[in-house]
């Protein structure tokens, strides 16, 4: 768009004086249209445009001095639908653009330029008349002001064929009738000083103009994402929402312990699941009953879960078992079938938490709950009040009473503030998660369906074929390798079969998890229209699923060899149980491809990682691990001593069997740990089944840093390079 230039000074007063306004002319075929735009205003409406798309348009090159206010409307021509003026030869009338759809009519406003007082201080707009499209002339006029320095007629004035201008106030031919003579004339601004008075043509007609009258309408929005997804709930009413929000921030808040596990884990989340049930039970009696199953058997996988933390004190096997139960309580919030639906699930319960907050805060100015807040808060206030006062004096006052209440009543300190009332927040968000989505939960078929996008068999069969044919020559050197055993490694090698052992387990993780990543994306977006592309299909990927399987079995093995050379470990054992979850899913994808139907596969799949999580919680694998080192050391008198001491509370049973100097390094660090008794909130088994222990051997059972130097020459070399 170009801008147009300043106006030059006049040399009489010294002021800006606007610039003759050229006649208006159309656009010649391929020059760059001139527009004179305006931001939007409120109170100036917006138009669709009614033409159809890419239809070329008619600009009128405008000339507006600096400082000058008003805007530009411009609208589509439309032909003339009525006879031809008197006198004027008769011609074809040529339109500026196609007619709109609609029927036609008599007159149509062109383009209205309606530049406002010149200056800026003052803003007294001047309107502009309609125009007609002069016949035969192929030109179409615009109705613009005169210039206060010209003495030209305005621009759009019809001119009689004698070639004199008409008459002020007398209408074109076939325009719109001369007004009474009665009726007032428009009221005209004031003229500054130092300027001409303006002309009677400037004033605004009090008429309507001619030709159709067109609706303004400001066009919507196109909708967001949520607007089409998750609209979310409407208004409600009622306390059943709050309480559920309440019950779950005060329970997480009371119960769970922040920095250690236990028993209060699960009661926190029962506390809050028991909430969000109430206040959601109308919500879940829609539900189709298959799904309410669904979504139940997810709710009562996360509080199995959470109820590892009251059994095993093993840091990275609750810290997974805490993750995963948030993420089986977005899928029995927002549901999800599928890979997309089942992450957008992970994704939109914690959206859902902010999103909600207005929601559930209208419930508490709703008409039905008036007050709800300002009652609520002061028996929360008056509770603690009572605490406050009543506590102290009542423990003060019986040494046996002070001890069950200390007990009970943690110990009230700064971050222990500041640590109640993040988990406040935290449980009160989960809640309204919770009641929000299930209120009014997503819809997931559109997350879930089929992409368009499809891939040809040029593009996806040579690089799986070519990978089939890799993994079959794997394979195969991995059974010579099983059936030669330990000599054929080290001749072929040169590697101890514990070396060779570790040297490729992690590089298999890899390639598993990359080819079940291949497997999912070519099953989606191969093409299947013929039956060569899914003949195809399914014996490449069949084939290579069932190699995948094979080199599953190879890591297994490669990772148990390597632990019995070495050390188990706790973390090494689930790795091997993660890898063995991914063989399961190969074997999945093998029954899934015989009849293409493989939905069940993701929600499958992770009920099964749950209950990867439960049975390595009922193994023990910390302990499992601390008893395979002590049967190892007394077979080789070796042992890993700075690793066992690092083990949590779980392992101390086992290392309990150990000899001196090792036993007393290996409990030195657990026994530190439990020093400090536990409030009943985190009560842990695991825990207390140690301090039994260490009760029963007694303090001089407990080492130092001094026994750990000691247990030492009892450890592996550091090299750890393993004895042939």
């Amino acid at each position: 768009m170009s801008e147009p230039p300043p106006a030059e000074p006049s040399p009489g007063n010294g002021e800006s004086s606007p610039a003759p306004v050229p006649p208006a002319v159309p656009a010649e075929p391929g020059a760059a249209p001139q527009l004179l735009v305006a931001p939007q205003t409120e109170g100036l409406p917006s138009i669709v445009w009614p033409g159809p798309a890419g239809q070329p348009a008619w600009a009128i090159p405008v000339s507006v001095p600096a400082g000058t206010r008003g805007y530009a409307i411009f609208l589509p021509m439309l032909p003339e639908a009525g006879p031809p003026a008197v006198g004027a030869p008769p011609a074809e009338t040529t339109p500026a653009a196609p007619a709109a759809t609609g029927p036609p009519s008599t007159a149509a406003p062109a383009t209205s330029a309606a530049p406002a007082q010149r200056g800026p201080t003052t803003s007294a707009p001047v309107s502009s008349t309609a125009e007609q499209t002069t016949a035969g002339s192929g030109t179409a006029s615009a109705g613009t002001a005169p210039s206060p320095a010209t003495d030209e007629p305005p621009t759009g004035t019809p001119t009689p064929p004698g070639g004199a201008p008409a008459a002020v106030g007398t209408p074109p031919p076939g325009g719109p009738p001369t007004p009474p003579a009665d009726e007032p004339a428009a009221s005209t601004p004031p003229t500054p000083p130092g300027r001409p008075a303006p002309r009677p043509a400037d004033r605004v007609p009090a008429y309507p103009p001619p030709g159709p009258q067109y609706a303004f309408t400001r066009t919507p929005p196109p909708p967001t994402f949520f607007d089409r997804v998750w609209p979310g709930p409407a208004p409600a009413r009622g306390r059943a929402t709050p309480l559920a929000v309440l019950a779950g921030a005060l329970g997480v808040a009371a119960f769970v312990p922040l920095g250690r596990t236990g028993v209060g884990w699960f009661l926190g989340w029962l506390v809050l699941t028991a909430g969000v049930i109430v206040a959601t039970w109308r919500h879940t009696a829609a539900l189709a009953p298959a799904e309410r199953r669904i979504r139940a058997g997810w709710a009562v996988a996360a509080l199995a879960l959470l109820a590892v933390l009251a059994f095993r004190n093993a840091w990275w096997l609750v810290t997974f078992c805490v993750l995963a139960a948030l993420g089986c309580a977005a899928l029995a919030i927002v549901g999800g079938m599928r890979v997309r639906s089942i992450l957008f699930s992970l994704v939109a319960a914690p959206i859902a938490g902010l999103r909600g907050l207005p929601w559930v805060r209208a419930h508490l100015r709703a008409p039905g709950s008036p007050g709800t807040v300002r009652r609520v808060v002061g028996s929360v206030a008056a509770t603690v009040a009572v605490l406050l006062v009543f506590g102290p004096l009542l423990s003060a006052a019986d040494a046996a009473f002070s001890q069950v209440l200390g007990a009970l009543v943690p110990e009230i300190s700064i971050g222990g503030v500041f640590r109640w009332l993040f988990l406040a927040v935290l449980g009160g968000l989960i809640a309204v998660a919770a009641v929000y989505t299930i209120a009014a939960p997503p819809e997931l078929s559109g997350i879930d369906r089929s992409s368009n996008r499809r891939i040809g068999l040029v593009e996806w069969a040579p690089p799986i074929a070519v990978l089939t044919a890799l993994f079959a020559g794997f394979v195969a050197v991995q059974f010579t390798v099983l059936f030669g055993g330990q000599r054929h490694v080290l001749r072929t090698t040169g590697l101890s079969y514990a070396e060779y052992a570790r040297s490729g387990f992690w590089q298999l993780v890899v390639v598993t998890v990359l080819t079940l990543a291949l497997l999912g994306g070519v099953s989606r977006w191969a093409r299947r229209d013929r039956r060569l592309d899914r003949v195809l299909l399914r014996v490449l990927l069949g084939l290579l699923s069932a190699l995948s399987v094979v080199i599953v079995v190879s890591a297994l093995s490669r990772m148990y060899t390597y632990q019995q050379v070495y050390s188990f470990t706790g973390e090494r054992i689930f790795v091997m149980a993660f890898e063995l979850l991914l063989g399961v899913v190969f074997l999945m994808i093998l029954v899934a491809g015989v009849r293409w139907r493989g939905a069940w596969i993701p929600r499958l799949t992770t009920a099964l990682a749950v209950v990867l999580l439960l049975g390595l919680a009922a193994l023990n694998p910390e302990d499992y691990a601390a008893q395979r080192n002590v049967a190892r050391y007394q077979e080789t008198g070796r042992i890993d001593a700075w690793y066992l001491r690092a083990l949590s509370a779980d392992a101390t049973p086992a290392l309990a069997a150990l000899p001196d100097p090792v036993r007393r390094c290996t409990l030195s660090w657990i026994a530190d740990d439990l020093a400090e008794p536990d409030p009943w909130y985190a009560w842990n088994l695991g825990r207390d089944r140690a301090r039994a222990v260490l009760d029963r051997l007694g303090p001089e059972a407990i080492g130092n840093q001094r026994d750990c130097r000691r247990a030492d020459q009892f450890d592996l070399p550091k090299t750890r390079r393993p004895a042939r």
